[in-house]
């Protein structure tokens, strides 16, 4: 028997644990600015984050997924795409969408919409698909990124899935179409090690989720989802290659679930809480942080400032989102298509006769 193909799958770390330079940083990771914007956004995600899960706690947010230990793969995203590309996130992905333009506000209202009848507000730069059934968001991404090849545009999109979400045939197919196609977007699956109660090695049996790209023929990358600049660098090196045709990546970013998995969870049923206190130990915040105040661009009088500065744009985001009056039935409808389809003016127009007839909202 002979070997007819064989296949290999890279890692990449810049920065380790201990804030310590393992590698040969990259451009943007030489300008302290950069960084220093990333952080910032990084530590106001987290400050919105604990916001949040205190909102749903005393009863003014609905179900909430915390995005608690994933900032890095978030915002590393988010600042490897440009403006007009398509962003199509699963639930969790604050920090990515922030860097967009979504505000807080709106992603309080999309939280919001369990206990006050709110709809997410629409899009910010480029497009925006804001979805929630697993993994259905990939086949999404390929289909604007056809669009976009059939159109000659240099755009591209970029879905995000978990762990879990690599189980599923829409994340399959997707990469499939995208693949044979050569279509201009990016798969991501950020690997916390759990989907919902179920742990990473009972729900596959590969090594990597990055592998699972070579049944659609593109290439698989793995890399260390704490560290923020090697996220934002693998992303832009996967989406560079897009837009010169080259076709999809997918990219596994390995992080870890810090919270529960939503506010209507509670992880210690399943989960050990030694190893959550050891991914602790790994959290992206605290090696960038490390890292910079190593390298002096960066103080604890900085940090103090920062926090306070995040509070402020937390509390008057939560502000705004409390006044924002329940939104009516037909706001669902204003920002699935350019021109609503029929059968969907049918749609809107019955769920606004049940509105009027005192249905609510």
């Amino acid at each position: 028997m002979s070997t007819i193909a064989e296949f290999k799958v890279d890692y990449r770390q810049f920065i380790d644990p201990e804030g310590q330079v393992v590698a040969e940083l990259p451009a943007f990771a030489k300008d302290p600015e950069e960084l220093l914007k990333m952080y910032r956004l990084m530590t106001l995600t987290r400050v919105f984050d604990t916001k949040a899960i205190n909102l749903q706690r005393t009863g003014k947010l609905g179900t909430y997924a915390s995005s608690l230990g994933h900032e890095a793969a978030h915002v590393g995203i988010g600042a490897a795409m440009k403006d007009d590309d398509c962003f199509a996130p699963m639930y969790r992905e604050y920090g990515a969408q922030l860097w967009r333009g979504v505000t807080m506000k709106d992603i309080l209202l999309y939280w919001g919409g369990d206990e006050r009848g709110n709809d997410f507000q629409g899009p910010a730069r480029g497009d925006f698909a804001w979805c929630v059934p697993i993994a259905t968001q990939c086949l999404h991404a390929a289909g604007a990124a056809l669009a976009f090849k059939l159109r000659g545009e240099s755009r591209c999109s970029v879905s995000v899935v978990g762990d879990g979400g690599t189980s599923e045939g829409h994340f399959y197919e997707a990469m499939n179409v995208a693949g044979v196609r050569k279509l201009p977007t990016v798969f991501v699956t950020v690997n916390n090690k759990w989907a919902i109660s179920v742990p990473l090695e009972i729900q596959t049996a590969t090594e990597t989720l990055a592998q699972k790209a070579v049944a659609a023929g593109i290439p698989g990358v793995q890399v260390d989802g704490n560290d923020v600049v090697a996220v934002r660098d693998i992303m832009e090196t996967a989406l560079a290659r897009a837009r010169s045709g080259e076709g999809p990546t997918l990219v596994e970013a390995v992080t870890y679930r810090l919270s529960d998995h939503t506010t209507a969870d509670d992880a210690s049923r399943y989960r050990d809480n030694t190893e959550v206190e050891e991914a602790k130990l790994l959290e992206p915040l605290i090696r960038i942080r490390k890292y910079l105040m190593d390298t002096g661009v960066w103080d604890q009088a900085k940090e103090d400032e920062l926090l306070a500065s995040c509070s402020v744009k937390v509390e008057a985001a939560v502000e705004a989102y409390l006044g924002t009056a329940v939104q009516p039935i037909s706001t669902m409808f204003e920002y699935m298509y350019e021109d609503l389809p029929e059968a969907m003016e049918e749609q809107l127009a019955t769920a606004e006769r049940y509105a009027g007839s005192g249905g609510g909202h």
